[in-house]
């Protein structure tokens, strides 16, 4: 009975989640704010590949960034310093993902009036930033060279949920057994429509494509 009920919470949880992202996303599409939601495990290069990312995009785009960290403010800052976009740090008070009610209470802290884009660099885990929808366009999951080409088999969810896998660190892929059919593989039985982008954000190889791919899907999603 205690299991009953606890897999009964859940999906109410879920459910009332899933009702405020699409509010969430309905609003940002009536004031033309365009939003992504990043996701990666620590140490996967998020902050580095959004920042050379952004000084592409920022040519194009009135961008804002929030950055979701247990504790600390260094990304904020790094990103701020580093590309002139506004950004603010998000504190989950220990929680290790955002929900789409915390990804409004960021956007507001954010004050969205004078962006178009704004991307969510969530708190750097594979397994719950996938659990909950923050109310984003596009997700998009980074991998790096040094976690292995089987991450879709152990963390089947981050890749079902995401369009676009960015796979990172190309420049150490000779010091690494990844397999990058093996990878292919995998990520196809997860989802076989997500596109997947390598990248080394050291050297900037692939930022270009990954930017290109951001300004077609927010062009398409204008003329919806």
């Amino acid at each position: 009975m205690d299991k009953v009920r606890v897999i009964e919470i859940k999906q109410n949880v879920f459910h009332a989640n899933e009702v405020r992202a699409d509010a969430l996303r309905e609003e940002l599409k009536e004031k033309g704010i365009y939003l992504i939601n990043l996701m990666s495990s620590p140490g996967a290069g998020k902050t580095t590949t959004l920042t050379k990312l952004i000084n592409i995009l920022k040519r194009d785009f009135k961008i804002g960034v929030m950055e979701a960290d247990i504790d600390g403010e260094i990304d904020a800052v790094r990103i701020a310093e580093n590309t002139g976009a506004k950004a603010v740090q998000v504190h989950t008070g220990g929680m290790c993902h955002l929900d789409a009610a915390m990804t409004k209470q960021s956007l507001d802290g954010l004050n969205i009036g004078d962006i178009d884009l704004a991307i969510l660099e969530n708190v750097g885990n594979l397994v719950c930033p996938a659990e909950f929808d923050t109310g984003a366009h596009k997700n998009i999951a980074i991998l790096s060279i040094p976690e292995g080409d089987d991450k879709p088999l152990k963390y089947p969810l981050m890749f079902t949920v995401c369009d676009l896998v960015i796979v990172n660190k190309m420049d150490v892929l000779p010091y690494f057994d990844f397999d990058f059919n093996k990878f292919n593989e995998y990520l196809n039985l997860r989802n076989p429509n997500a596109t997947v982008i390598p990248i080394s954000a050291k050297t900037g190889d692939g930022i270009e494509k990954v930017a290109e791919y951001i300004k077609k899907e927010i062009t398409e999603w204008r003329k919806k």
